[in-house]
């Protein structure tokens, strides 16, 4: 049986080097953001370009997005969709200072609407403005992906997409001895999204796993 191809780091490198079309602006937050905290929750820049060219495909105009960090994916939405207009929830003013930044350097500030309180009253607050999203990026604390999920799903138009970031949790998604809340938040929402009827679905193996959820 066929199976997905292991990816050396040679041979990740020539992916890069074949496909990889990041805009200076991408660069520059992308080698910022590996100075400070955290720099680990950053997407990498093919998982940036792929979002970008699925918002394409599916004709996204507004797009909601669970856990900032410092901005990389919203940047690369924002860039490679110049109608898309963007809702991003996070609670971190330090790390979203940064993003905020490069934004405005990037002259796409104002096309973010960038909430900072839980994301879950951020969703309920959405939910009461009877707001209705194209897309939504759910890449925020594990342990609520569940609660995440069920809500932005109430936010989608049908035929909009969910991508849950993070799905394969570094491999510690099949090690039985991890039971950390973070670990079985992962699970559960992959066990979830497999029985959810409402969506249609499929894994990614880019990143750390991008689950892709179809709104039926």
């Amino acid at each position: 049986m066929k199976r997905i191809i292991d990816v050396s780091d040679a041979l990740y490198d020539y992916m890069m080097e074949v496909t990889s079309r990041e805009p200076e602006a991408l660069t520059a937050l992308r080698e910022e953001t590996a100075q400070i905290s955290g720099a680990g929750m950053q997407i990498s820049r093919d998982q940036g370009q792929f979002m970008g060219l699925l918002g394409k495909l599916t004709g996204t105009r507004s797009y909601l997005e669970i856990g900032t960090y410092t901005g990389y994916s919203a940047l690369a939405m924002a860039l490679a969709l110049p109608e898309l207009e963007l809702t991003c929830c996070d609670v971190s003013d330090e790390w979203t200072q940064v993003a905020r930044r490069h934004w405005q350097a990037a002259g796409v500030a104002e096309r973010i609407d960038l909430r900072l309180a839980p994301a879950l009253e951020t969703l309920t607050d959405l939910a009461a403005e009877q707001r209705l999203f194209d897309f939504c990026f759910i890449d925020a604390d594990k342990a609520n992906m569940v609660n995440y999920y069920e809500a932005a799903l109430g936010l989608l138009r049908p035929g909009g997409l969910i991508a849950l970031d993070n799905v394969l949790w570094g491999g510690s998604v099949i090690d039985p001895d991890d039971t950390s809340s973070e670990t079985e938040g992962v699970r559960a929402v992959n066990a979830h999204v497999r029985e959810d009827s409402r969506v249609d679905i499929s894994l990614i193996p880019i990143g750390d796993g991008l689950m892709l959820a179809r709104k039926i």
